[in-house]
């Protein structure tokens, strides 16, 4: 066997090719990165992508990329986790908007850096105005619907992307429910989580619980009433405790014993 075809040499061939054309790359980039970075630093703390695409052209950073757009994004993730750490939300908002600009693709980025801006910076920003028990309530809550708002534009344009995505629909849901403590948004982003093709099956009983917890009983019997009869009838989709629910429910509506709901025989499917 010619020692060419070795599955190691193929793999140190290759290493060998995208070394040889990060460098070239590297030369190519070499006169526009000045006045690009200048353009970045302009008076301003953090990277100005506007003024970015100003000066070199509408576009043209991704088109120089090419391929490399999600091995670069890959990187940059790596430093945005760094700066993460070290709590810099000036530059964690500027690297999260490059990464999914190089790279919207992966849903992982828009998700984890949308948790980082609603969960993370919130705290960052309250303990550097005095903490938890200094910080008036009413200053804690502007600045946790200040960084919802920005957790949910992004999530917003990742939807651009990715439209049948239910985990982004989770997100938002999640924020308004954990952060926000904003039952009736957050039932209804858990209602549009559950329509998508790929929801997990407990977007739709954190919806009708979220009803339930607003006083809106009769809705909530509907709903999972009609949830029940869509669920498959396998073990993952838990349809015994939807039906806990709807009989617990018939009770607190007083559903008189022949309109109440009767659910289908069918065996469960293994």
């Amino acid at each position: 066997m010619n020692f060419l075809q070795y599955p190691l040499f193929i793999r140190l061939n290759r290493i060998v090719s995208i070394l040889f054309l990060l460098v070239l790359l590297g030369l190519l980039a070499r006169p526009i990165e000045a006045p690009a970075w200048k353009a970045v630093k302009m008076g301003q703390p953090e990277m100005n992508l506007d003024a970015l695409e100003g000066t070199l052209g509408q576009g043209l950073i991704i088109g120089v990329l090419g391929g490399f757009r999600a091995i670069l994004a890959d990187f940059l993730w790596i430093r945005t986790n760094v700066i993460w750490e070290r709590k810099d939300r000036i530059k964690l908002d500027s690297m999260v908007r490059l990464v999914t600009t190089l790279d919207p693709r992966p849903d992982f980025f828009w998700i984890n850096s949308s948790r980082m801006i609603a969960y993370d910076v919130p705290n960052w920003r309250i303990r550097e105005e005095g903490g938890y028990s200094n910080v008036p309530e009413v200053r804690q809550q502007a600045i946790n619907l200040e960084q919802s708002a920005q957790a949910f534009d992004l999530v917003d344009q990742a939807l651009d992307f990715h439209p049948e995505n239910a985990k982004l629909y989770l997100e938002k849901a999640q924020i308004y429910l954990n952060r926000l403590k904003d039952d009736v948004n957050a039932a209804e982003w858990f209602l549009r989580a559950s329509q998508q093709d790929d929801a997990p099956y407990f977007a739709g009983r954190i919806h009708a619980e979220l009803l339930r917890k607003q006083g809106l009983d009769a809705e909530a019997y509907d709903f999972l009433k009609n949830l029940h009869t869509e669920l498959p009838n396998t073990p993952y989709a838990q349809k015994a405790i939807v039906l806990e629910r709807i009989l617990d429910l018939e009770k607190t509506l007083k559903i008189p014993f022949r309109e109440r709901f009767m659910p289908s025989k069918n065996p469960l499917i293994e």
